[in-house]
């Protein structure tokens, strides 16, 4: 047997729910073999972040290298890059690949966590050419296009400035506001806008649901599939995730992973 592979890079989530972890589950899941790359170990729990330590940038090269220079990785993500260091050094890593990147730029929460050094910014612009496609948030569409978002127009306009910083497609996921629960905006060169749509579920239990998002749509496009076709894939794969969520813990339970299995 010999499966498809990606790989992720990003941080560790001792709790489980989010980072490297949620993007293996979510790799197995939708069976793709998932390799991975860490450039942060966190502490955390459902209540919160303890302590986040960086890896030194030599080590997360030395990861990525060792990956790619035996597995035939179909397709990666980035997730957690935390600094300048480690965003020069994914930066590096990608340049050469010819195969599909996606870019969550993990910079802020949903809630407004920052979740970035704030001398990295500038370097994860540099980061952005490199991705087929960037998903952020829509704190995250704000901070990287300098553009406020207070309603639906300024999505819009927020991925059309996002277009112009070199990626091949954004994503602004919708989630964070109550108005676009459920919807994301997605723009490709060349191609009109396309806001995408499912179920609103409700339910606090839903961390992990970016980095779940990220990673489905980079095992569907392991697998072959159009970019388009992969975000909707995922989308569906995050909806049926979020109606079987986990409460575990005292605070803020991961989606499930494991329902496509059912």
């Amino acid at each position: 047997m010999a499966p498809v592979i990606a790989l992720t890079i990003g941080g560790s989530d001792s709790g489980g729910g989010a980072g490297i972890q949620a993007d293996l589950k979510t790799f197995t899941a939708l069976r793709v073999h998932g390799c991975s790359a860490l450039t942060c170990v966190t502490a955390q729990n459902t209540t919160g972040v303890l302590r986040v330590d960086a890896l030194p940038p030599e080590a997360l090269a030395a990861q990525i290298e060792a990956v790619l220079s035996d597995l035939p990785v179909a397709a990666l993500k980035t997730g957690m890059l935390l600094n300048a260091g480690l965003i020069e050094a994914t930066a590096a890593a990608l340049a050469p690949l010819q195969l599909p990147r996606l870019i969550d730029p993990v910079m802020v929460s949903r809630a407004g966590s920052v979740l970035l050094e704030p001398t990295a910014i500038a370097a994860y612009r540099r980061l952005l050419p490199l991705a087929e496609l960037l998903t952020p948030n829509l704190h995250e569409a704000q901070l990287l296009s300098g553009r406020e978002i207070s309603g639906v127009a300024d999505v819009e306009t927020a991925a059309k400035h996002l277009l112009d910083l070199g990626p091949g497609a954004v994503l602004i996921k919708g989630g964070g506001w109550p108005e676009l629960r459920g919807r994301d905006y997605l723009l490709q060169r060349g191609a009109p806008g396309q806001w995408l749509e499912h179920a609103a579920i409700d339910t606090p239990h839903n961390h992990g649901s970016g980095c779940t998002l990220g990673a489905a749509i980079t095992a569907h496009r392991a697998l072959g599939l159009p970019l388009p076709s992969a975000v909707r894939q995922a989308k569906s794969f995050v909806e049926g995730g979020l109606r079987q969520a986990l409460a575990i813990g005292a605070g803020q339970g991961p989606l499930c992973h494991w329902h496509a299995w059912a």
